[in-house]
């Protein structure tokens, strides 16, 4: 029997009737053999599935890819696993359709055909599945009772039980991604460890929760990194010499990277009276980075870098990224630079493009820069430098007026800080200040950009635009019922302007509505994508619109400085045939990509702000309401914007119906009625930095135990 199954692992009851030559009633006494074999250990398997020995796996079977051994190699383990023991070694070798496609990564299925080495096993696939179905990221947590698996998405409602033998050596409280399998244990669903992440104790588990949760890549392949370290500097010549222009970098303090240079000066020309010149000099990535290279296909496959709190998950591996690309102080820089004549109202006249060779005359901060525009220049910049500045803040006031003018949407969205200490524990969370030197360095790059879509048009080169559609007729009824709560009136009819909004803005500066007024706003707009198609940008109220200002860390800038490359005559590495073909395709992915990472730092910032929380269970707030559903109220917190739920349940004895119109839950009994916008006192009850979630419930009186509104 053995034997059999040793010649034939993975066959069913028939398959060792065959080959023994069983026949009729004999069987039963094999379905018994078998049965027995099972019960002892010596053989693993079902009537369906097939048996085989313990530790020996079937001819064909579905594996797991679960990641690369030191030599390169791929390694597996089997879908489907049943002892207590670890699986097999299984390497992965290439099937006959193994160049039809992009290579196996970490978690993609394949059906293969294996057979037995030495140290294990061989597999050649047969067929590629994609990867598993579903998978769970969360935090296992070791006890008496056996080892669960918390999940971290909090519309989880259920944890994991794990057998020993799937826990893959993680320990407790160890962030881990699993997978589920069928069966249950203590009413709970099952699962197993397929990749172990770190520590949730490390100083940076609330970054990489978020940067596994939403599958944003962070190794570059080898042969990605080869490329970058064997990248050298750029030659000036054939490049248009702008070093002896004073260009600055006007960046964050905490900027990881330089990809912009702003310069500008009076127009010397007595035809033009009053006007400016300005140069927006551009990091010149393609130069590096070539069409179809390791290099250009890893920055595909993540679409722009993703910035957390603590860390960055960059495009471009660091040699480039934070060395060769990077606009460094007094470091020459090959660059694509925009050369902008404007009147004396902030009017274009003409640009040109031009590729370049420069060196920045200094690297400030916004801080530094607006120090600068209000008269007191830090004397230790460079003369140049500081003249510069002059010249920069006179060109902004000329080019405001032009922008007033185009009247593009101007809404007032503070933007949360969370900064980290040497612990790696949240230090503080404010708001990053408005200045006008931020406002002058988005005006510069807006105008480089439209210069970049006109260019691109006139030369008939395909590019994919930034577009940015009129809000639909939907969102604006809603915007329409919530200003009727307030006593504002608003045309259904009337033709949609970014002025439309911002008048209304306007009015609300100042009073009661104003926070609120810019976040329903903001709901109101559509989102704006990537586009081969051109239907304008509405927000900034712009007939043609094209990313070209950051090509370090968004992959649509990057496309379209080789489009501009290919489409001026500017070199040989510009836009490919291939990629032109695939504008679309690509368009649709870094939209994607775009998302992903908003969503990844937007989670990671509400895990900081939760685990920051947790100090302040118990402590009552003023917190304004900022979205109502018929299950709760979301609510935010003005000091550090920290936003979560009080559920419906929270709000008394009585059911609240929740009125879409008015934005509000009513009270069936007394009317009592809780609007977006109104400002409540709250007390904190729940802080889950594992899930970033925050409960409250009301603080105008003591705690007390509410039953669930009634359902209708």
């Amino acid at each position: 029997m053995l034997e059999a199954l040793a010649a034939q692992p993975g066959g069913t009851k028939r398959d060792l009737a065959r080959t023994l030559g069983i026949k009729g009633s004999d069987r039963i006494a094999l379905k018994r053999i078998l049965k027995e074999l099972e019960e002892d250990g010596v053989v693993s398997g079902s009537r369906k599935r097939g048996y085989v020995q313990p530790g020996a796996l079937p001819e064909v079977a579905i594996l797991e890819i679960t990641g690369q051994d030191m030599d390169g190699e791929l390694l597996a383990r089997p879908q489907r696993w049943e002892s207590d023991d670890e699986p097999p070694k299984i390497i992965v070798l290439p099937g006959r359709d193994a160049d039809a496609g992009p290579a196996l990564g970490r978690g993609e299925r394949v059906l293969a055909r294996l057979s037995q080495v030495d140290d294990g096993y061989e597999a050649r696939v047969i067929k590629r599945l994609g990867a598993s179905a579903h998978r769970v990221l969360g935090v296992v947590h070791v006890g008496p009772s056996g080892t669960r698996i918390a999940p971290i998405d909090r519309k989880s409602r259920s944890e994991f039980t794990v057998e020993a033998r799937d826990r893959a050596g993680a320990g407790n409280n160890e962030l881990v991604l699993a997978e589920p399998i069928a069966g249950r244990a203590s009413g709970l669903p099952r699962a197993r460890v397929i990749e172990r992440l770190g520590s949730m104790d490390a100083p940076r588990a609330v970054s990489l929760i978020a940067i596994h949760a939403h599958g944003i890549p962070t190794e570059f392949p080898k042969e990605a990194l080869d490329e970058a370290q064997g990248a050298l500097a750029a030659d000036p010549h054939g490049r248009t010499d702008l070093r002896h222009i004073p260009l600055l970098t006007i960046d964050p303090e905490d900027a990881r990277d330089h990809d912009d240079a702003v310069w500008a000066d009076a127009d010397a020309d007595p035809a033009n009276p009053g006007g400016h010149i300005a140069v927006v000099a551009i990091a010149d990535v393609a130069h590096y980075v070539r069409s179809g290279s390791p290099l250009d296909r890893e920055a595909y496959k993540r679409g722009n870098s993703v910035y957390f709190p603590d860390r960055v998950v960059p495009m471009l591996p660091e040699r480039l990224s934070a060395d060769l690309c990077s606009l460094m102080e007094g470091v020459d820089r090959p660059c694509l630079a925009v050369r902008m004549v404007f009147d004396r109202n902030g009017r274009k006249k003409r640009h040109e493009f031009l590729r370049g060779m420069m060196r920045s005359a200094a690297s400030l901060t916004y801080a530094q820069a607006q120090a600068a525009f209000d008269g007191h220049a830090d004397e230790t910049l460079p003369a140049a430098a500081r003249e510069a500045l002059k010249a920069l803040w006179s060109t902004y006031q000329s080019l405001t007026v032009a922008r007033k003018a185009r009247d593009p949407l101007d809404l007032d969205l503070p933007e949360r800080r969370v900064v980290i200490g040497d612990d790696g524990k949240v230090k503080s969370i404010g708001f990053r200040q408005r200045l006008e030197s931020m406002r002058l360095i988005e005006e510069f790059m807006v105008l480089a950009n439209v210069a970049a879509a006109e260019s691109l048009e006139k030369a008939r080169m395909p590019l994919i635009y930034r577009v940015h559609e009129h809000p639909s007729q939907e969102k604006l009824f809603a915007f329409s019922d919530y200003l009727r709560t307030i006593d504002i009136s608003f045309a259904k009819g009337q033709v949609i302007k970014p002025g439309v909004f911002n008048r209304i803005l306007a009015n609300a500066k100042g009073g009661p509505h104003e926070q609120v007024m810019n976040d329903v706003v903001l709901r109101t707009q559509a989102q704006a994508v990537y586009h081969p198609e051109n239907v304008g940008h509405f927000g900034l109220n712009l007939a043609r619109y094209a990313h070209f200002t950051s090509p370090i860390r968004r992959y649509a800038d990057l496309v379209v400085h080789r489009a501009l490359i290919r489409g001026l005559k500017l070199g040989a590495d510009g836009l490919s045939d291939r990629e032109m073909g695939r504008l679309g395709e690509i368009a649709e992915h870094i939209s994607m990509t775009e998302r992903r990472a908003m969503a990844a730092e937007r989670d990671s910032t509400d895990r900081y702000v939760a685990a920051f929380m947790q100090d302040r269970v118990g402590a009552g707030f003023d917190a304004r309401i900022t979205g109502v559903t018929r299950f709760g109220l979301f609510v935010r917190l003005a000091d550090t914007g920290a936003e979560g739920l009080l559920p419906a349940r929270a709000l008394g004895f009585e059911y609240f119906r929740h009125d879409e119109k008015k934005h509000a839950l009513i009270g069936d009994r007394t009317g009592t009625a809780y609007k977006l916008g109104d400002i409540i006192p709250v007390r904190l009850m729940e802080a889950a930095p594992l899930t970033g979630g925050l409960r409250f419930e009301l603080a105008d009186e003591a705690p007390r135990q509410t039953r669930p509104a009634r359902k209708r």
